[in-house]
């Protein structure tokens, strides 16, 4: 549904994006996350017909479209980072705009604004809105034509915990009903909670590309035990390195390296080398490590 094909986009001199080749299908989500100056908004406006590829191609739809074609943007919904409304249109009033612009029909109004959940604001001025209820106004403006491609750059950053609620369900629905979501994000939940999958931009260039399982099996290699124990600890950690290779010494502390699979054998091992085991702590491996290894000095 969309394709990133040799994707690059430069602004002057400066390299936003360099050749990103990226497929995302039918009814999948996929976060796209990196450092500020990625590339990642360059490569939402690209994907929503907003900017031309300086080279390379992005497609939308099957058969896919040039995304600067006009039935491609008919088949879009585009959330930007930053949202703004006229201040003394009503919410309503906002969303009875972009209804007609986009051809929905009445009954959608009433539905969105559901999705907004705007806590019966609907009737005011936008210029007395929070932040976040501009956001949610947002968001209910994006999922209103039911297109069958959603970009949301930054859908989630001034959300309060209803809101998050509200964007969490909109999203895992649309997924269901076969559209394909595009979001980038800087809030690592969100990517555990929704995305099928997850890209990493770093300098405008893709350095990870990963599903749930892989990411699943990365963090569990990033899995550690501690073993506070009592012996002849140097010994036990020379003998446990046959199983976990990355074991070593922390003061009274045997640290084992690796997934929760290799856990009972290296207890085994220690207790055969004669070590007195006198508590033990695990610690899985944590999605916001993963991800500063993956983008080094540019977080």
């Amino acid at each position: 549904m969309i394709a990133f094909r040799g994707f690059r986009k430069q602004f002057g001199t400066h390299v936003a994006v360099a050749d990103l080749t990226l497929e995302i299908g039918r009814g999948e989500t996929l976060a796209l996350l990196g450092p500020n100056g990625s590339g990642k908004t360059t490569s939402l406006k690209a994907a929503a017909g907003l900017i031309t590829p300086t080279a390379g191609e992005v497609l939308l739809g099957e058969p896919g479209r040039s995304a600067h074609a006009p039935s491609a943007r008919q088949a879009v919904s585009y959330l930007p980072q930053r949202v703004t409304f006229p201040d003394t249109l009503t919410g309503r009033d906002v969303i009875e705009f972009y209804r007609r612009l986009r051809g929905s029909p009445a009954s959608r109004t009433d539905e969105v604004l559901r999705v907004a959940s705007l806590n019966g604001a609907a009737g005011r001025a936008v210029g007395t809105y929070s932040g976040g209820m501009t956001q949610r106004l947002g968001l209910a403006v994006a999922v209103l034509p039911n297109a069958p491609v959603f970009l949301l750059d930054e859908p989630t950053a001034a959300l309060d915990p209803d809101g998050l609620a509200a964007f969490y369900s909109t999203v895992e629905r649309h997924a269901a009903e076969g559209r394909t979501v595009l979001f980038t994000s800087h809030q690592l939940g969100d990517v555990e909670r929704l995305a099928d999958r997850f890209a990493v931009l770093v300098a405008g260039r893709l350095v990870a590309l990963l599903t749930q399982r892989e990411l699943h099996d990365s963090l569990a290699q990033r899995g550690l035990m501690r073993v506070r124990a009592a012996g002849h600890l140097e010994d036990a950690v020379g003998r446990l390195r046959s199983i976990a290779p990355d074991s070593h010494l922390e003061a009274d502390e045997i640290v084992v390296p690796g997934p929760p699979s290799l856990r009972p054998a290296a207890l085994e091992a220690l207790r055969d080398a004669g070590v007195e085991i006198r508590g033990l702590t695990a610690e899985e491996g944590r999605l916001d490590r993963f991800y500063r290894e993956l983008v080094g000095d540019s977080a």
